[in-house]
């Protein structure tokens, strides 16, 4: 989270967006949606925006209606990035950083497993794609996807990917070369998908008057959610 890219068309947050609830689990505020009983979770960790930015919410939502338990923490404790390019981004990047981010995720996780949660997936975009890649290490969830990733390394890798044609951050060529890496492992299921024509963030912060954006984000929701249908049950 360290490019110009990231904070392009920031979202009007809102803590009453969504058709779920707001409850704490694993010492975090949490956006819940979905079946409430389901043993399906999936962990959703959001870009540096936070987990009240609508179109995020949007897409917890449509990924419950497939049954899953969503779930969206606040892993920024009420500080999500500002976009006043005055902001000290620094900063902020210092005192949120991805291994405190991981640490809270499995606390979240545990806390899911508790409640009789059975199987797990997590998705991270940008800032939470780093998230995920650390989670990917562990045996916390049984399937991940990042979108538009922060800065990642091969070995760290082991996760679908949906990357961007216009990323500096995530360029596709290094994306390309992960997917190379990651189909070279048998033991691993591998899925690299480059959009063309989007940039980095696409799926979450697309403007809903952009046809083309709107299409481009809800074909990588697709993606996204057919890779939890086939791993998460």
């Amino acid at each position: 989270m360290t490019t110009s890219q990231c904070f392009d068309n920031p979202p009007t947050l809102s803590s009453t967006c969504g058709a779920g609830i707001v409850r704490a689990i694993g010492g975090l505020k949490t956006y819940f949606t979905g079946p409430q009983d389901s043993k399906l979770a999936i962990l959703l960790i959001s870009d540096a925006f936070g987990y009240e930015a609508p179109n995020l919410r949007k897409l917890a939502d449509k990924v419950a209606a497939a049954g899953f338990l969503v779930v969206v923490p606040d892993f920024f404790y009420g500080d999500p990035v500002d976009s006043n390019p005055r902001m000290d981004r620094e900063s902020w990047r210092k005192a949120h950083g991805t291994d405190k981010g991981c640490d809270d995720a499995k606390a979240v996780i545990a806390a899911l497993r508790s409640k009789g949660v059975s199987a797990i997936g997590a998705a991270g975009f940008c800032w939470g794609g780093m998230v995920v890649v650390k989670l990917a290490r562990s045996d916390d969830i049984q399937a991940a996807v990042i979108l538009h990733p922060g800065h990642i390394t091969e070995d760290e890798i082991n996760v679908a990917i949906l990357g961007a044609e216009i990323d500096s951050y995530s360029p596709p060529e290094q994306l390309k070369h992960l997917g190379e890496i990651l189909s070279a492992k048998s033991e691993v299921e591998s899925f690299v998908k480059i959009f063309p024509g989007v940039s980095h963030g696409w799926t979450v912060k697309y403007s809903v008057d952009d046809e083309l954006a709107v299409k481009s984000a809800e074909e990588a929701h697709c993606d996204m959610l057919n890779w939890f249908m086939k791993y998460i049950k």
